[in-house]
């Protein structure tokens, strides 16, 4: 039997190969070429159609890595191919396992009219569905010589990633330029032989079904004259017409399937290139939702939308078209698919705002769920965000890439830190890439975790990553599929059409709980340092950007700058894109990125000055702006004062043999003569935050070369080996009675460290100020904290609150997560004791709990400040960086909060007239103001956003300023909220009533853990 069966599909697999598939085209005529190689960077397309052309051969050497080469292809029909379908096909040089990662082309009609794009699996454009004879053809290709970067080893580096950088030399040759008949019957012959044994091979070896499969594939080749091809499929595919046309079983599981391309907005190709790779990859589903009357095609992110509109109008009008029939389906409702680890809640809320905005406007609808197959992890904040926005469903495929531990549901409710749920459906292909093989159908059955009461699942099929999205040939195959005995059945189906069914059928689903760890790319909260910084520093400007603007708009009637605003967030929000953000692009990409985080810093600043002048006035009264929700030294939380002296304890220094001593009236800490901390001393308690013996703030450096994916991964291994950076160049001691600085710097290997250790007076947090000036290969340096605390768990900050993750090791799922995500702090506590490490840009730590017999459990936290590896980008990190953190003694929930917004949030001095009052308090310490801004929609409605941030019930009195009256909550997004009390802030209600209001009218408020609130109250309009 063994012998038969391979006797058999190797007979297939080479007559496939070698015969049919090339007969597809059985006549083919060379078209006349010629081409305009461009200098540099792309042009608009009208632009090209109209360039000088000259002759060009086929088999000559094109595009340099980055660049751009124009085609222009002409010829006649032969009066032959009369009635006949003719198409162009064209090689320029394509390895097909490479599709989007290499060299891509769009199609144009003389006219400008984009056709469809070329790529490895698409090399084809219709010319005539039924020639006459002797029509003229002629089109032009944008061409486009990405280098392949990934290639069959995806880590060994390469300068190719920069256009700076990159080789000049010519990267592909083109094979075939032509005009082709197209053979419909030997075509379907390929897919119906192709479906078929791809089914055999996954079924049973001795079933009855698989063997009349195996015969019948025999006996159709049988029948195929390899000399006469097209003359003779047609009765092949009579033979296997019968095996194609048994039903499949009433209990198959059943796929969803929805065309996809999951383009990158950046990746191993340069933002400028994405655009591109949707217009071309949107070109050619457009063209196929034309062909095949039941397919669906369904694109996220609202960015790669506006870059059509704007870039190919086009394109974007045959899109707009589809989505108008329902066939072209927008997803996930955000600006992009980004990282949902490191974004604050803010940014995090603004991609649902902007991306649904988006979609509302332009096609009159929003998204029903979020659509995230490849982010690199879930935040346990993310179900009650994607609730509050009215979000309905969740997807992604991402954790079944675990190392470890298999993930045990497929069709689940996922809850969050605040107990919100959303149902959520991770597709048991394992892929969202799917190409509706007979391995994937057969996975999607035998791995679905709930088919004891669920009927199927979702299967995002095409050519993805790069772009180049769903073929003809999967079109045919789920035709095929639809109704196979032996397989999963298919339909082309709308996300949310699989999700109301599922629901039906799961009304009970299994939950986890918790956030969606991702055991794998786990240095992708580390690399690519000024990346991370930039969006951390931009995410906190634009929040106090808004602040100020609003308060000066309802003060002055300052002009709200609504246009700057949005064009600054809409910058940001894309740079939170997953292989932006995370640090695993291209260099060319980051490049941009530092560059791109420098202006928007400086157009923030510059929004925020204007707001400051208008709001301070002229005068010489010297005042203190404070954009935190925390009021500091005399200053209001959201608001100014005038400054005043510090009334706080002064800071000494003193030198003793154990070190260098600093204290103020709340902390004393030792530093030693190597520059590490040896005491940190809560006063009011006396408790020591460092165990006896132990150093903190000690700089560590690993070996770090993981197994795979240089720039995302780091494995568990890299703690085997470690290096302690103790040796000093110098150390000295300075300042004055309101801040004591002790700086020391370091050298190791072929890098700098330069440390400024800070205690200023009225502080808890010895603030340490570091400049690194970074030249390592495949290196990781952390510094650590040993922590005398016996913590159960550490709290990490996440949107809008923490996530708590137990210190011990006890299983494996608790075992995997040995780097970890934080945002402005980490919190290490017992009962009535804790300590926190805050910071301004890392995202990543870990944490170790250690134990001795006489000092008993302590807990050790570090942090991950620079990496070096080598792919995509092989000089990762390199160069000069600034981190601040802080040690916080004597530290809670709510402490860690108010000191790592403070390390993010400086206060600003300005002169002016008088102090600034906020226009919106909290009073109540369990509630605290996230956002202060003017409503989306321009309707001058004031937005205030608050959250509870320690996990537990909180009551507050929010007052607003009288200048706005009536308050309703409303979504995360500013939606109206059916059946949502109206509420009535200071000074609420009538212009008349609003007149005699006091200040110390307010909202009551009663938050449940971790819960966030929005809140929108309109204005008081005078007459």
């Amino acid at each position: 039997m063994h012998d038969d069966i391979n006797l058999t599909t190797g007979r297939v697999k080479r007559v496939l190969a070698e015969r049919l598939y090339p007969a597809v085209y059985e006549e083919s005529v060379a078209l006349d070429v010629a081409w305009h190689e461009l200098p540099g960077e792309p042009i608009a397309p009208a632009e090209g159609l109209a360039l000088d052309y000259s002759p060009y051969q086929v088999g000559t050497p094109w595009g340099a890595a980055w660049g751009t080469t124009w085609f222009r292809l002409q010829g006649r029909i032969p009066e032959a191919w009369s009635g006949r379908r003719v198409e162009m096909v064209v090689d320029l040089g394509f390895d097909v396992n490479m599709t989007g990662f290499q060299c891509e082309g769009l199609v144009y009609t003389p006219e400008g009219e984009p056709l469809k794009s070329l790529n490895p699996r698409n090399q084809w454009v219709l010319v005539a569905d039924e020639a006459q004879g002797g029509e003229s053809v002629e089109l032009f290709i944008e061409a486009a010589s990405n280098p392949v970067l990934l290639d069959y080893h995806p880590f060994l580096p390469t300068q190719e990633g920069d256009i700076r950088t990159s080789s000049p030399k010519k990267l592909y040759t083109t094979r075939r330029m032509d005009l082709a008949v197209f053979n419909r019957e030997v075509h379907e012959l390929c897919l119906d032989l192709e479906v078929l044994f791809e089914l055999q091979a996954e079924l049973p070896e001795s079933s009855p079904r698989r063997m009349r499969i195996l015969q019948g594939l025999d006996d159709a080749l049988d029948r195929v004259d390899l000399q006469r091809i097209a003359e003779t499929a047609g009765d092949a595919r009579e033979v296997l017409a019968p095996l194609l046309e048994r039903p499949a079983e009433a209990s198959a599981h059943h796929v969803s399937a929805i065309g996809h391309a999951h383009i990158d907005s950046a990746w191993l190709w340069p933002l400028r290139e994405t655009i591109r790779k949707v217009a071309r990859t949107s070109s050619s589903m457009t063209e196929l939702i034309g062909q095949d009357p039941d397919f669906r095609y369904g694109m996220s992110s609202a960015q790669q939308y506006k870059w059509l509109k704007v870039h190919r109008p086009e394109v974007y009008a045959k899109v707009k078209a589809a989505v108008a029939e329902g066939r072209f389906v927008p997803l996930g409702g955000m600006w992009v698919e980004s990282d949902t680890v490191m974004p604050s809640g803010e940014a995090l809320s603004r991609q649902f705002l902007y991306g649904q905005s988006f979609f509302r406007d332009e096609f009159g609808a929003a998204c029903r769920g979020v659509w995230l197959p490849d982010s690199f992890g879930y935040s346990p904040a993310l179900p009650q965000l994607m609730r509050r926005a009215g979000f309905e469903w969740f997807f992604t495929q991402k954790i079944s890439w675990n190392q470890v531990n298999k993930f045990p549901h497929h069709t689940f409710n996922w809850e969050g830190i605040d107990g919100s749920r959303v149902f959520s459906h991770f597709p048991p292909m394992d892929t969202y890439n799917a190409q509706l093989s007979g391995e994937e159908m057969a996975r999607a059955s035998r791995q679905f975790r709930e088919a004891r009461v669920a009927s199927g699942s979702i299967a995002p099929v095409g050519w993805g990553d790069g772009g180049g999205g769903t073929t003809r040939e999967m079109t045919g195959k789920a035709r095929r599929l639809a109704d196979l005995e032996g397989s999963a059945t298919v339909r082309w189906e709308n996300p949310d059409d699989y999700f109301e069914r599922a629901r039906q059928e799961l009304p009970k689903p299994p939950v986890w709980v918790g956030e969606l760890y991702l055991e794998l790319h786990r240095a992708t909260l580390t690399s690519q340092h000024k990346t991370k910084q930039g969006n951390r520093r931009v995410e906190h400007l634009l929040v106090e950007a808004e602040l100020w603007s609003a308060t000066a708009a309802a003060r002055t009637g300052y002009a709200y700058p609504y246009d700057e605003l949005n064009a600054l967030w809409e910058d940001l929000l894309l740079h939170q894109f997953h292989d932006i953000l995370p640090g695993t692009s291209i260099a060319w990409v980051h490049r941009e990125a530092v560059e791109t985080y420098r202006r928007l810093t400086e157009e923030a600043e510059a929004l925020i000055g204007r707001a400051l002048d208008a709001l301070a006035g002229d005068g010489d009264v010297q005042l203190t702006f404070n954009a935190a929700p925390f009021g500091r030294s005399g200053v209001p939380a959201l608001g100014a004062a005038e400054a005043a002296p510090r009334g706080a304890e002064p800071v000494t220094v003193s030198e003793e043999a154990r070190g260098v001593v600093l204290r103020n009236g709340l902390v004393e800490v030792v530093i030693s003569r190597e520059g590490h901390i040896v005491s940190a001393v809560d006063l009011a308690s006396g408790r020591d935050a460092i165990p006896a013996g132990a150093e903190a703030n000690v700089l560590q450096l690993h070996q770090d070369f993981p197994n795979m994916w240089d720039a995302w991964d780091v494995d568990r291994y890299y703690r085997n080996r470690v290096t302690e950076l103790r040796s000093l160049t110098s150390f000295s001691v300075e300042g004055d009675e309101d801040e004591a600085r002790v700086v020391i710097e370091r050298e190791f290997s072929g890098s700098r460290v330069r440390q400024v250790l800070r205690l200023a007076a009225d502080a808890r947090t010895l603030r340490i100020d570091q400049e690194t000036d970074w030249h390592e290969a495949e290196k990781f340096l952390k510094v650590s904290f040993p922590l005398d605390v016996r913590a159960e768990h550490t709290a990490a900050e996440t949107q809008f609150g923490f996530n708590k993750r137990v210190t011990h090791t006890n299983t494996s799922w608790e075992a995997a997560k040995f780097e970890t995500s934080m945002h402005r702090f980490v919190l290490a506590e017992e009962p009535g004791f804790g300590a926190a490490l805050v910071t301004e840009s890392s995202y990543g730590f870990d944490m170790t709990r250690d134990a001795d017999d006489d000092a008993g459990v302590t807990t050790t936290l570090r942090l991950s400040l620079l990496r070096a590896p080598r792919f995509p980008d092989p000089e990762t990190d390199q160069g000069v960086h600034q981190h601040s953190y802080g040690l916080v003694i004597g530290a809670d929930a709510l402490v860690a909060t108010r000191e790592g917004i403070h390390l993010n949030s400086p206060v600003r001095a300005r002169s002016g007239a008088a102090p600034v009052e906020s226009l919106v308090r909290v009073d109540g310490d369990g509630v605290l103001v996230s956002s202060v801004k003017l409503a989306h929609d321009r309707s001058g409605d004031l937005v205030v956003r608050v959250y509870e941030p320690q996990g537990r019930r909180a009551n507050a009195v929010l007052h607003v300023d009288p200048a706005f009256g009536a308050g309703r909550e409303v979504s995360l997004i500013e939606d109206e909220l059916p059946d949502a009390p109206a509420l009535e802030a200071a000074g609420a209600g009538s212009a008349g009533e609003a007149e005699g209001a006091t200040a110390e009218a307010g909202v009551a408020l009663s938050l449940s853990p971790f819960s966030v609130r929005t809140f929108r109250f309109s204005p008081v309009r005078s007459g």
